[in-house]
């Protein structure tokens, strides 16, 4: 083979990777859009009158997932099945966001932290990697992170709206939150800087906690924990 078929060879590998890509993007786009959807959705439950329609806001959160598991079905096909961390960096930061959003929809509905295989469930995907395509470890921790801080902003927003005992919750789950990582021997340099931001959403929960103490409404509060949410 001379040195011209060789590279006239390797163009043709270069030009079917470059292929695999763009398709593996059309379709990621898709999904940053149908992600854009949901989050303008649950956004609405820091607004006042967005508490009393939580139930309703989930609800249409999950019909939306169900484009995304569509999307998700689609994006298997793009690429070999054996390569997923080949290209894994392109669908890396909306996988993680449809984390958040599955695990704040999970919050929302039962205040409990959603488990790997529950959020590989909602978004049609596998748990095991020697299932294929499949939801990273450290994506789903990403996604936890991510539902960390969503939640110091829910818990000061409760306040505003008149909710003194949700962020009596949120503390508490937040907490058993930042125990779990506690156990985790990260190596991931962007999943360690991730959680080193988690103890400014503790402490920032714990200023909304402290506030309604010396308020005097956390008594107030307390009689909501436990009971209706």
């Amino acid at each position: 083979m001379s040195v011209s078929d060789m590279f006239i060879a390797l163009q043709g590998v270069l030009t079917a990777d470059q292929d695999i890509r763009e398709e593996i993007r059309k379709v990621v786009q898709a999904l940053e859009q149908t992600a854009r959807e949901i989050l303008t959705l649950l956004q609405g439950v820091h607004q006042g009158a967005g508490f009393q329609d939580i139930p309703k806001k989930c609800q249409k959160a999950r019909e939306h997932f169900g484009t995304v598991r569509t999307q998700l079905e689609s994006l298997k096909t793009k690429f070999p099945a054996d390569q997923y961390y080949r290209f894994h960096e392109h669908w890396r930061f909306v996988l993680q966001r449809l984390v958040f959003l599955a695990a704040f929809v999970v919050f929302l509905e039962s205040e409990t932290l959603v488990t790997r295989e529950a959020v590989a469930e909602i978004l049609g995907i596998e748990a095991d990697r020697e299932q294929g395509f499949h939801l990273d470890i450290e994506d789903y921790l990403s996604g936890v992170l991510t539902l960390a801080s969503e939640l110091a902003r829910l818990a000061v927003n409760s306040v505003t709206a008149g909710d003194y005992s949700r962020p009596l919750r949120i503390s508490t789950f937040i907490n058993e939150l930042d125990s779990g990582f506690r156990l985790l021997n990260l190596k991931n340099d962007s999943l360690r800087k991730r959680y080193d931001g988690l103890k400014y959403d503790v402490k920032k929960i714990e200023e909304v906690v402290y506030d309604l103490s010396i308020r005097g409404l956390n008594k107030e509060a307390t009689g909501g924990v436990g009971g209706e949410k």
